[in-house]
């Protein structure tokens, strides 16, 4: 994802990279050390690395008033929880998936969710590449969330399959005694 994002503002005049910051330097990028070494000069962090790294770039946003676009997944709920309190002191867009067709996804879940109520239960069932190292998917946690929270916080199940080159597919059913409600999400490329 860095990757993209690095390319995509690099190639629109509105944007000016000012720093890169990798736990496994890249030959491919000048990378500076620390968000320190940007000094002041930055707007806006974009952050899609680790928990540990999100949580340490989010203290220091909140020192310099910098905004954040943070799509980390794995985190702990009081890792999500420090970013939705943070959010009341900083501009931050927060999403463990930026595609469109997921946040439409999300839209729905809890539409979906408040219309039925608690005769129907919901349960995720989530597959991704025998690489992603999140298990369940932020997606899927974040879909739960929705979904739980519009029925006045009902744990919702997560199924979660690892297995050969899936980009990701993501679906939540609803289901009653009278029948089954299914909305699903399957990506057919890396967006990056």
């Amino acid at each position: 994802m860095g990757k993209s994002i690095i390319r995509l503002a690099e190639n629109d005049s509105e944007f000016k990279v000012i720093g890169k910051i990798e736990v496994n330097p890249n030959p491919e990028f000048e990378i500076v050390s620390s968000l320190g070494d940007v000094k002041d000069a930055c707007d806006c962090i974009i952050e899609f690395t680790s928990p540990q790294a999100t949580m340490t770039h989010l203290k220091w946003a909140k020192q310099k008033h910098i905004a954040m676009v943070i799509g980390t997944t794995g985190l702990t709920n009081e890792e999500v929880q420090t970013i939705e309190d943070a959010a009341g002191e900083i501009p931050i867009v927060f999403s463990p998936n930026m595609s469109v067709g997921v946040n439409v996804l999300f839209t729905l879940i809890e539409k979906t969710a408040k219309m039925l109520g608690s005769e129907y239960k919901p349960s995720i069932k989530e597959a991704h590449h025998v690489h992603k190292k999140d298990k369940p998917s932020g997606t899927a946690e974040l879909m739960a969330r929705i979904a739980g929270f519009a029925q006045k916080n009902t744990k919702v199940p997560i199924e979660s399959v690892r297995e050969g080159e899936i980009i990701g597919d993501h679906e939540i059913t609803f289901e009653s005694g009278v029948d089954t409600i299914k909305i699903s999400h399957s990506a057919r490329q890396e967006i990056y």
